[in-house]
């Protein structure tokens, strides 16, 4: 399975599938050998910024904003070609979203307050001295700046 067309079918299917879709592979490239926490923490980071609107206001628009996540850095061609990890990927991104749709006292928070992260191996990003939350595998989750949620709108 292509990223090309995983992104395609995400444009094409409700928003809440399209959303749980992109952050499934978003899970899948950026954290499919970590551990369950480690791909946990990655979709918090996803989700609280889907909550703060900055970078979008849909997973889809957060994990493909330029230069943020995975999706955008891979290319297009890039195979999603583990079914094991990508069932782990799934599993994970529905039960966060399903984590995160609780009030915010009753969530369980992995990294609280993480509006990014890096790996190690890959990346040395100019923010990488900001507040470090924690470090999960061989992830760090950083709070480079302060994300609040956007206004309830009705």
């Amino acid at each position: 399975m292509k990223l090309a067309w995983i992104l395609w079918l995400a444009s094409i299917l409700p928003p809440q599938a399209a959303d749980s879709l992109c952050l499934s592979a978003t899970l899948y490239l950026e954290a499919r050998d970590q551990s369950v926490r480690g791909q946990q923490a990655v979709a918090e980071v996803a989700l609280r910024r889907e909550d703060s609107g900055l970078w979008g206001d849909s997973m889809c628009k957060v994990v493909t904003a330029r230069k943020q996540f995975a999706p955008t850095i891979v290319g297009p061609n890039t195979r999603l070609k583990n079914p094991d990890a990508w069932a782990k990927s799934v599993t994970v991104a529905l039960n966060a979203e399903r984590n995160w749709a609780l009030p915010p006292g009753q969530r369980k928070e992995i990294v609280p307050g993480a509006s990014h992260f890096m790996a190690h191996q890959i990346a040395s990003p100019s923010w990488r001295n900001a507040y470090h939350v924690a470090t999960i595998g061989d992830h760090t989750f950083l709070q480079v700046q302060k994300l609040k949620p956007r206004r309830a709108r009705g």
